[in-house]
């Protein structure tokens, strides 16, 4: 097993932890109420293309450190989780800058295929809500060296991550065409 990286201080990471999700929650959802009108001189429907490939990179990054840690490259499994953390934090600016500057795009298919997308969006969207602060904690325990703990709660945030990851490429590649 690694050292720990961070040095445990529960009562102010659950303060942060708290703060920092209940925050990005309280702007992504104020997002649907504001559009700026400003040209970028570009598309801006290019942030949900990076949006997509942020989410595919960071699918393969979970595959990867679950891989890595199930083979006790606890080093590798550290990094690979980090950078998926990293690039998390890109895609939460480019969701942004997205949904500021493009608004809202309704999804213009029909029968099976609509279905289709809105079961996806509607698994998608309550969990990418909440899997924020078990990304948070999970990282925490990690960081802390409290593996037991990490390990714990990794079983439930790992696959909610991993889902909401690939469901986002999902909704991407769905409703892309009616932009």
């Amino acid at each position: 097993m690694l050292k720990a990286s961070w040095k445990k201080n529960d009562k102010r990471a659950n303060w942060l932890i708290i703060s920092f999700s209940v925050i990005v929650f309280l702007v992504v959802a104020a997002l649907g109420r504001v559009h700026l009108q400003v040209d970028l001189g570009f598309d801006v429907h290019i942030f949900a293309l990076l949006n997509a490939v942020i989410n595919s990179t960071v699918s393969v990054l979970l595959v990867a450190a679950l891989i890595a840690v199930k083979k006790g490259k606890y080093e590798l499994h550290k990094k690979l989780m980090l950078f998926a953390m990293i690039l998390s934090i890109l895609f939460l600016v480019s969701y942004i800058c997205h949904h500021l500057f493009a608004g809202e795009t309704r999804f213009g298919g029909t029968g099976g295929l609509k279905t289709f997308y809105y079961i996806i969006l509607f698994t998608h969207i309550p969990l990418a809500g909440i899997i924020l602060p078990f990304i948070l904690f999970t990282a925490y325990r990690g960081l802390t060296g409290e593996y037991a703990r990490h390990k714990k709660i990794a079983k439930i945030t790992w696959p909610l991550w991993l889902y909401v990851a690939i469901t986002g490429v999902l909704v991407y590649v769905l409703i892309s065409p009616y932009y």
